[in-house]
């Protein structure tokens, strides 16, 4: 991997998502536009939470006090400027759209991770396609989901009765029993693979996952509620729709 090229830690939540939601070949979206666009918000949503710029106050999303430095100022900018707050949700249908891909592909483009084609027809961009550039970026990325998906916490990880955070006292090992990951994934990981399940991507990229861990590792993730719960509004007026 090149020198410059960014790893996985130092991409954004957004950049991250949009990396695996890409075909690396062809450069075509993975799922439906529809639900690209969906999570892909989701995704702005998650990475101001994650840098205390935003938090959810009862249904409520808010801006925080807390200085903040954030790939996505502008979309930040957005939300605070607004007079009054609104459900994660309702953030999450204003920010999705065309002109946030093309906002966060333009930003991957500008740092190497995918290159830009046009297709054009008739002297006019008809299509514009990613395909990646440096795999690099992504295996890592995947290395770090999959590490995640594959982790069995100790017993002494789980938090105790009452909300404690006190560990529980080590309990010695069965013989012959696999040993237990010594850590919980990172918050940006969990934050990805619980955005990657809303989309339904997970399945995808990881055909074997356990999908109870999947399940326990994005329970309650209020982003990627959102997007779940957007995405079922989108899928029934697809149905409802009338045929042309």
């Amino acid at each position: 991997m090149d020198p410059e090229t960014p790893k996985a830690a130092e991409l954004s939540l957004p950049q991250a998502f949009l990396l695996l939601a890409t075909n690396d070949q062809d450069g075509k979206p993975a799922v439906p536009v529809f639900a690209l666009r969906t999570a892909l918000a989701g995704a702005v949503l998650a990475e101001l939470e994650l840098c205390g710029a935003i938090e959810l106050q009862g249904k409520r999303v808010r801006v925080t006090d807390s200085p903040a430095s954030t790939s996505v100022e502008h979309e930040l900018e957005l939300i605070r400027g607004k007079s009054r707050p609104h459900s994660p949700k309702r953030w999450v249908s204003m920010l999705e759209g065309k002109a946030e891909v093309q906002r966060v592909y333009d930003g991957m483009v500008a740092r190497g991770l995918v290159e830009q084609i046009g297709e054009k027809h008739l002297g006019v961009f008809r299509s514009i396609r990613y395909p990646e550039k440096d795999h690099g970026p992504e295996a890592a990325l995947l290395q770090k989901i999959g590490a995640a998906l594959s982790t069995v916490l100790p017993a002494s990880a789980e938090p105790a009765p009452g909300g404690s955070d006190v560990p529980s006292p080590d309990v010695p090992a069965a013989p012959g029993a696999a040993p237990a990951a010594a850590e919980a994934p990172d918050a940006r990981t969990t934050a990805l693979i619980a955005l990657l399940q809303a989309a339904g991507l997970l399945g995808k990229l990881f055909p074997a996952v356990d999908k109870v861990r999947a399940d326990e590792l994005a329970k309650d993730y209020w982003p990627a509620r959102a997007v779940e719960d957007e995405l079922r509004l989108i899928r029934l007026a697809k149905e409802e729709a009338p045929a042309v």
